[in-house]
């Protein structure tokens, strides 16, 4: 019997280093997915920033062809018409 004992022991033992590193994977699990949330959320943050760089970018093209600059007039003569057609859409409906 005492052979079964030693090996029940062992198992016990091994059972135990097995539940151990279960532990600390989960609390590395848990470290990782709080570092990718934070990146995730880091990213969404930037993509906004770009947004609104690009945003300011292209309202500076348009000041600037307003200005007088030949760079960007076709865009510039759409982006008017395109809010002209809005307006115009807004009026419609506040007619209605």
């Amino acid at each position: 019997m005492s052979k079964i004992e030693e090996i029940v022991d062992a198992l016990e033992v091994k059972v135990g280093k097995v539940l151990q590193q279960l532990e600390t994977v989960k609390q590395a699990n848990l470290k990782l997915e709080k570092e990718l949330q934070a990146s995730k959320q880091h990213a969404m943050e930037q993509q906004e920033l770009i947004v609104s760089w690009e945003e300011k970018y292209e309202a500076l093209k348009i000041a600037n062809t307003m200005l007088g600059s030949d760079e960007n007039k076709r865009e510039t003569k759409l982006k008017i018409n395109t809010l002209i057609r809005e307006i115009d859409h807004c009026i419609a409906q506040l007619s209605e």
